[in-house]
């Protein structure tokens, strides 16, 4: 277990007043399903890395989009990446982009899930999608599969893998940005980071929630991976902004997984917001986080 501390590149600091000023004049995102084209607008902006290939396809009769680099085939090794959104925003086919920088790194296919969205499909339907998609990946390439998540994709992983059954292999490695574990929101930093978040605040992540639980128990394990089994986690990797209102939602799961033994790296990013590894053309601490995630997958894969 461990917290690795990165500073801000002086070029980020920059990049990010710009950030936070063009966000201060258009709004942050509402979740709600109004705003899903300006969200996967906004999530396509990532370039799609030349020499990775993307095709639509399904994976345990769940749709999405492979996006794989040239010479590499999942049967050998894939990662299934859960895109965030808080379970109402979000697009497989938005998410190429981010995908492929991953998968260029890695040298490895991706698989984004495109499960079901709230409130049209509240819980547990993504958590199901999720879980059947990667047994099947774990099925096909003999348990050569590791899971990747964003914001609430970030939390979904992490419950599927602690609560999937025996008959299926646990994935090589989790990696999370800026990972959404809570939606209870009982962490300090919804309070503490409220006034530096540009992006996220305690109204719209209470928003989506209730769009997704629809009445369910916030602390059920399938969506609250703060209450799942700790034994069952594989090696991790977490990279979150230490000026996100989430920021606890990493920490207090790193500490858990202390406390159970696991292994997990928890990277915060100074001066960085939700899921800023999105914005690699823009921020040099993205490039870094990206690099240190092919570098965390190959070392377990």
């Amino acid at each position: 277990m461990s917290i690795i501390h990165h500073d801000e590149a002086f070029r980020d600091r920059a990049a990010m007043l710009a950030m936070r000023a063009m966000i201060a004049v258009s709004g942050s995102f509402s979740i709600e399903p109004g705003a899903r084209d300006a969200y996967d607008q906004l999530i396509a902006r990532t370039k799609i890395v030349d020499g990775v290939e993307t095709s639509q396809g399904e994976v345990a009769g769940v749709s999405g989009w492979w996006v794989i680099p040239a010479g590499t085939r999942a049967e050998n090794g894939a990662i299934l990446y859960v895109h965030g959104g808080g379970y109402v925003l979000g697009s497989a086919e938005a998410y190429r982009g981010l995908a492929s920088q991953i998968a260029s790194r890695a040298g490895r296919p991706v698989f984004v899930i495109d499960y079901a969205l709230a409130p049209e499909n509240p819980f547990p339907s993504a958590y199901d999608d999720v879980s059947k998609a990667y047994a099947e990946l774990a099925r096909t390439t003999g348990g050569k599969v590791a899971l990747m998540g964003d914001s609430a994709g970030g939390g979904a992983v992490f419950s599927v893998a602690m609560n999937r059954d025996e008959a299926t292999p646990a994935p090589v490695a989790i990696i999370a940005y800026s990972p959404w574990t809570d939606p209870a929101l009982k962490g300090a930093s919804v309070q503490t980071r409220a006034d530096v978040d540009p992006i996220l605040n305690e109204r719209s992540l209470s928003d989506g929630a209730r769009q997704y639980l629809a009445g369910a128990d916030p602390s059920d394990p399938r969506v609250n991976a703060l209450k799942g089994d700790f034994s069952n986690l594989p090696p991790v990797r977490i990279d979150v902004g230490d000026d996100e209102i989430l920021l606890d939602d990493s920490l207090r799961l790193e500490a858990l997984a202390g406390e159970a033994g696991r292994q997990v790296e928890t990277h915060v990013w100074k001066g960085m917001v939700h899921v800023f590894p999105t914005n690699v053309a823009m921020l040099k601490a993205a490039a870094q986080a990206l690099d240190g995630t092919a570098e965390f997958l190959n070392r377990y894969f």
